[in-house]
């Protein structure tokens, strides 16, 4: 073959390969079509439950201390040798049950004394009114019979009242906490004879913000939860009126029986119930993060794609939050949600969900604290 055949075969195999490709390619996909391709490729599988809002009970949450309805530190009203001790610390007393009983000494005598004067104080004023009718004596002379029969009366009462003293009656019914004084022992005027306390009813006094103090109410149902575990239901039985000074807060004091005798002075979380609010129940592991910070929930719209709402906790239980700022319906993302983000389209597929009994969560007390409503509500 000369070089003038071997160079037409060449252009014709070049020509041959140029038509080939260019068929291959084809004339090129139109935007539409290169879009829809590519939401094809990039739609991800996700799984999506569900939900609907429910009612759920707030409750305005504080933390305090527990104090006995009373709490009486009783004093000798009279100096004297103790000479009988009617109980020992831990015993329970009715009102006017014998605490203690002080030596009488000359306190008798004394009494005897006071009951003659007094006799004589009246014989001498009703000989003077007498005399004074007649006309032989002054009301001047009157006057000064009648000050001393009261003079011997006030003698009288106040030595009557030294000898009721010598015996120490307990003023309420209690417990005997403490009792310092023991038989022997000499008391003078304002020691103290013993410690009595009267836990039932028993008060949890908690400090209220005063951003919240508004929205506690006499007589509202309340619940204290001790740190011993134990849990009592009362009410709102005062509300102080003017706040602390340092701290801002409100004192508010909650009463609740007590049958059981709970011991006093220990830590109580307070909870007082707010108005209904409509919530979801979800489990946490659903909840997303933004870059912003903020907590939400992804959920999927009705052209599945998703779509981010912020949502605030309004109440914490062991398995699952109670939250708000979500539509009354919607299918939320249950897995997958780490790997999607706003306006991207997925292929939702139905899932049994993670979801709790929100019917009995509903009804149950909050058992946790929700982190973005600490100290005050949940």
């Amino acid at each position: 073959m000369n070089l003038k055949s071997y160079l037409i075969a060449l252009s014709m195999a070049l020509l041959l390969g140029v038509w080939m490709l260019s068929g291959q390619f084809g004339v090129a996909d139109s935007p539409a079509d290169t879009a829809g391709a590519a939401d094809a490729r990039e739609a991800m599988t996700v799984q999506v439950t569900a939900v609907e809002a429910e009612p759920v009970q707030r409750f305005l949450e504080n933390q305090g201390d527990t104090h006995a309805d009373e709490d009486v530190r009783l004093r000798a009203e009279t100096a004297g040798r103790v000479v009988e001790v009617a109980v020992d610390e831990g015993d329970r007393v009715a009102a006017g049950d014998l605490i203690l009983r002080l030596a009488m000494n000359d306190r008798e005598p004394r009494r005897a004394e006071a009951e003659a004067r007094v006799a004589q104080a009246t014989a001498d004023f009703e000989a003077a009114r007498r005399l004074q009718g007649e006309g032989y004596q002054s009301q001047v002379a009157v006057n000064q019979a009648r000050a001393a029969l009261e003079a011997a009366r006030a003698q009288l009462a106040a030595i009557t009242e030294e000898i009721a003293n010598t015996r120490i009656e307990a003023p309420v019914a209690g417990v005997i906490e403490e009792r310092p004084a023991a038989v022997g022992d000499y008391l003078a005027v304002g020691d103290e004879v013993a410690r009595l306390l009267d836990a039932d009813p028993l008060i949890a006094v908690a400090n209220v913000a005063q951003q919240d103090i508004r929205r506690v109410q006499l007589g509202r149902e309340a619940r204290v939860e001790l740190a011993t575990g134990d849990v009592l239901e009362g009410e709102v039985t005062y509300i102080a009126s003017a706040a602390e000074s340092g701290s801002r807060t409100f004192r508010v004091e909650v009463t609740a029986a007590n049958p059981e005798g709970l011991p006093v002075g220990v830590s109580a979380t307070v909870q007082i119930p707010l108005a209904p609010l409509e919530a979801h129940f979800v489990s946490p592991a659903w909840l997303s993060l933004e870059d912003s910070g903020q907590v939400g929930i992804k959920a999927v719209d009705a052209g599945d794609r998703v779509v981010f709402h912020p949502v605030e906790i309004v109440r914490a239980e062991r398995d699952g939050v109670w939250v708000s700022g979500l539509p009354d319906s919607l299918r939320i993302i249950t897995v997958g949600q780490g790997f999607v983000r706003p306006g991207e389209p997925v292929q939702p597929m139905a899932g049994e969900g993670e979801l709790p009994d929100t019917a009995s969560a509903a009804g149950r007390p909050p058992t946790a604290q929700a982190p973005a409503q600490a100290q005050s509500e949940r």
